[in-house]
């Protein structure tokens, strides 16, 4: 009975042939098509966050190759996501997250200096 027991328990919580197949087909085709849009929203967000975090600092004026070159890779993001491009997007809203921090950074540090004097 308590064998019985253990194999309709195992049975059910360890999933194998035909269904484990189709699972597995069914998370490798969301990795190869659909799931771009998830990445890109994900890094997108990001980066929306940290170059207004550098324009709030005044980046715009303290560091403004790094914040412009940011923002302007935030704005090419959202086209090529307009576009279903998301790899493209993503690469994009990486680059601006990039350099929004390379701006927050330039940004303390100069606010740390006129400080200091």
């Amino acid at each position: 009975m308590l064998t019985a027991k253990r194999r309709l328990v195992e049975a059910a919580t360890f999933p194998s042939g035909p269904f484990l197949a189709g699972v597995l087909g069914l998370v490798v085709a969301c990795g190869l098509t659909g799931c771009g849009g998830l990445y890109y929203g994900i890094t997108m967000s990001s980066a929306a966050a940290r170059v207004e975090e550098a324009r709030v600092l005044g980046a715009e004026t303290l560091a403004p190759y790094e914040y412009y070159y940011a923002r302007e890779h935030l704005e090419q993001a959202q086209f090529e996501a307009a576009e279903a491009s998301y790899s493209d997007a993503a690469h994009y809203a990486e680059t601006a997250e990039e350099y929004a921090s390379k701006a927050v950074e330039v940004s303390r540090a100069a606010k740390r200096s006129a400080g200091s004097q």
